[in-house]
């Protein structure tokens, strides 16, 4: 069972235990972790699940969909290894993954 750790603006921190298969964001929503609203429920239309990638992480990951990298244009300010947590599906290769929320969804 893969665990994701979400670190808020503040450095805040909160780790979850959650089943492969299930999205960054589903994880976050589930387990009432702040930062990650969600407003479209995952349809990758609202940029409300925006995350930043740990660098630790991000090349771990395949690149975004062009319709997440068009999403991706509403963020205030996108990082280079900024993604919407409804895209990304956790897998037991991505156990520990470390993803930060914006200060702009805090």
């Amino acid at each position: 069972m893969p665990h994701i750790t979400y670190v808020a603006h503040d450095g805040a921190s909160t780790t979850v235990d959650v089943s492969a298969g299930m999205s960054v964001m589903r994880a976050a929503v589930m387990n009432a972790v702040p930062g990650i609203d969600a407003e479209c429920g995952g349809a990758c239309a609202c940029a409300t699940c925006h995350v930043v990638i740990d660098p630790d992480w991000a090349a771990r990951l395949p690149p975004p969909a062009q319709m997440e990298a068009d999403t991706l244009e509403l963020v205030g300010d996108p990082q280079a290894n900024s993604r919407l947590s409804c895209q990304i599906t956790l897998t037991d290769a991505l156990d520990g993954l470390v993803v930060h929320t914006p200060a702009s969804q805090g």
